[in-house]
């Protein structure tokens, strides 16, 4: 019987891998979306879009769908599904193999400040500046909704989810972004500090290279870490090699 393989997708990575595991002889690719894009990009082998109904859930469709090995290629953000996909790998006995590009890293001349969470971020952020350029994507905006001094740019892919800050304008924009491009943007919106998560990747690293030209600070949410015993690979011919498969 193939060899079938589910990946838990909605990443740039997500997608390589999955046109690079149908090439491969003989397997059969699952993608599986949570639907927040409403426009995802095309996708090698099968795709089913929705939540599984937690790690149980998801261990009863791996059962379900004689599934060989799940590959948790989501956003490095995405804790929730990490957990679950760990959980349930445990429970059915499969190999589960997680998909993280590299976190970004400063570079001299950034003024970087890390933070936790997103409400650690908010609570830096009154003493760095007014205008907050705010790239943490559509959900968990209410970290920020309690700072009504501060005026917010913040731009996501999808409309974001209330309660937003006071002072709000939303640009919907998806990258890849140039260094040209973020530094007009931020000059043209008078930014005096950037707020992002670290998702790490080129798409979106632009903005970083034009606050540091700029010299604005940067306040960088951490990564949640990996549940217990994970341990991640950093590209696709990784995940390849820890399935033991290869490319014709």
């Amino acid at each position: 019987m193939s060899p079938h393989v589910l990946v838990l997708g909605g990443t740039t990575e997500a997608r390589e891998l999955a046109a690079a595991l149908s090439a491969c002889p003989g397997v059969r690719v699952t993608s599986s979306l949570a639907g927040r894009v409403s426009r995802p990009g095309p996708l090698q082998g099968d795709v089913r879009v929705g939540g599984f109904g937690g790690a149980q859930g998801l261990a009863a469709w791996l059962r379900e769908h004689e599934v060989d090995a799940v590959v948790d290629a989501t956003h490095p953000f995405a804790e929730g599904i990490t957990a679950n996909a760990a959980a349930a790998a445990a429970a059915t006995g499969i190999p589960d193999v997680v998909l993280r590009r590299p976190g970004w890293r400063p570079e001299p001349g950034d003024r970087w400040h890390a933070a936790a969470s997103l409400s650690e971020a908010a609570a830096l952020l009154p003493s760095l500046g007014r205008r907050v350029f705010l790239t943490t994507g559509r959900l968990g905006l209410a970290a920020f909704a309690d700072l009504p001094e501060l005026h917010f740019l913040v731009r996501s892919v999808e409309p974001p989810e209330p309660p937003l800050p006071a002072h709000t304008e939303v640009l919907l924009a998806r990258g890849p972004f140039t260094v040209d491009d973020e530094t007009a943007l931020l000059r043209e919106h008078r930014i005096d500090v950037l707020v992002t998560k670290d998702s790490g990747g080129a798409a979106t690293a632009a903005k970083l290279v034009a606050a540091r030209g700029l010299g604005l600070p940067v306040v960088v949410v951490r990564r949640p870490p990996l549940p217990e015993g994970t341990a991640a690979v950093p590209d696709v011919p990784g995940v390849l090699e820890r399935l033991g498969l290869r490319l014709p």
